[in-house]
C-alpha cells in the first residue's frame, strides 16, 4: 500500500481508482420531467431524497429535467442509487438509474 500524505500522525493510503470503479461501478440517478407536480415540490423532493444536494443544485437539476426531459441527479454506487431512486419515486416523481460507463 502506497502512502500519499501524512495528516498529523495519520497516514492516508492511496486509493486505486480503477479497482474501486470495478468493485463499485457508478450508476446515474436520472430524474425525468414532471408535469404533475410544482417545480417547488420537485426541488423539495430532491433535497429530501438525496442528502448531499443543496437547494441551488436541486433547482438546476429540476430545470434541466424540465427543459431537456431528463437530468442526472447524482452518480454513485448501485446501492445508494437504488435508495435515492426509491426515495424520489415515493414522492411520485419519475426516476430511473443506469450504469455510468
Amino acid at each position: 500500500m502506497k502512502q500519499v500524505a501524512q495528516m498529523g500522525s495519520k497516514t492516508v493510503p492511496e486509493i486505486d481508482e480503477a479497482l474501486l470503479r470495478k468493485l463499485l461501478p457508478p450508476y446515474k440517478v436520472i430524474l425525468h420531467n414532471d408535469d404533475h407536480h410544482s417545480m417547488d415540490y420537485v426541488v423539495k423532493a430532491l433535497v429530501k431524497s438525496v442528502p448531499q444536494l443543496k437547494k441551488q443544485a436541486a433547482v438546476k437539476i429540476m430545470m434541466t429535467a424540465h427543459e431537456k426531459g431528463t437530468a442526472v441527479v447524482t452518480v454513485c454506487p448501485k446501492e445508494p442509487a437504488e435508495l435515492y431512486q426509491a426515495r424520489l419515486l415515493s414522492f411520485g416523481l419519475t426516476c430511473t438509474i443506469e450504469r455510468d460507463e
